[in-house]
């Protein structure tokens, strides 16, 4: 479960179903105390003491509100056909259409009952405008920066060393270890890079053309959930990669790129736009 999946509208959901679990312990209705008797020994119910308010209402918005949260973590799950946050939001909208209703018929409202309609507002609308508003499509937590990556033999790497991660500095094209960048080979030494490219020749395999070499793997994050292809061209995606975690492109695919996932995973990235370089 990718709990960094989870966005700003995630966190008002949780927040609400919150709430609605509070309000399910406060009273129903009120209590008319006639004139002269003392009703302090009248306990006004709560929803655990009216079965078809607590299921219909209470606890059917705490299930809608886990269903959307469990279904942003973990992507795919589908109940009947539906995705687990699409049936997660059905339940949502049918706590508030019950509340609603309930609130109406009611002849003396308690604080339990205000309080859990006002709670399955909050959860309905959160369930439903999240995919659509981009402010609640933000991620509730930022990206973790990625581990330094430690050399051989248990050596840490020197600043500007970690190939490809977030903060390395890329030695230019041709250029030496400890060569300042820019830096032109002096009168009468040998340029680097006419110096290896005899030997970049010989490994060059026979019949075809060595790999490019201008494109360097960088770290990146994805601004919200997007899907990843397979490598052979198929329509259907093999992941989907989740804001709020790092992915390594290793390769450009034309607009695209080749990602790799933290299980080892690659595929195609075919919407590249607004993602976060490391």
């Amino acid at each position: 479960m990718n709990i960094r999946s989870l966005t700003r509208g995630d966190g008002v959901v949780i927040g609400a179903a919150v709430v609605l679990f509070i309000a399910s312990f406060l009273d129903l209705a009120g209590i008319d105390c006639p004139a002269g008797l003392n009703c302090s020994s009248f306990d006004a119910p709560n929803a655990w003491d009216a079965l078809g308010v607590l299921m219909s209402v209470f606890l059917a918005g705490i299930i809608g509100a886990a269903l959307v949260v469990v279904g942003r973590a973990m992507p795919g799950r589908k109940v009947v056909g539906l995705d687990l946050g699409q049936f997660g939001a059905a339940f949502c909208v049918f706590a508030l259409w019950t509340a609603f209703w309930t609130i109406i018929d009611a002849s003396d409202a308690g604080t339990g009952l205000i309080l859990g309609l006002l709670a399955t507002i909050v959860l309905a609308g959160g369930a439903v405008a999240t995919p659509l508003v981009p402010a609640l499509k933000a991620p509730l937590m930022g990206a973790p920066r990625p581990q330094a990556v430690q050399s051989p033999y248990g050596g840490q790497p020197q600043p500007g060393q970690g190939y490809g991660y977030p903060g390395a500095q890329q030695q230019p094209y041709g250029a030496q270890p400890g060569q300042p960048y820019g830096a032109q080979p002096q009168p009468g030494q040998p340029d680097p890079a006419m110096a290896h490219a005899p030997q970049a020749q010989q490994q060059a395999p026979q019949g075809g053309s060595a790999p490019a070499g201008d494109f360097t793997p960088f770290w990146f994050a994805v601004p919200v959930a997007r899907p990843l292809y397979g490598e052979d061209g198929s329509p259907g995606p093999i992941a989907e990669l989740a804001p709020g975690t790092w992915y390594l492109a290793v390769e450009q695919r034309g607009p695209g790129l080749i990602a790799q996932t933290q299980d080892g995973r690659r595929g195609v990235l075919q919407d590249t736009t607004g993602i976060q370089r490391g």
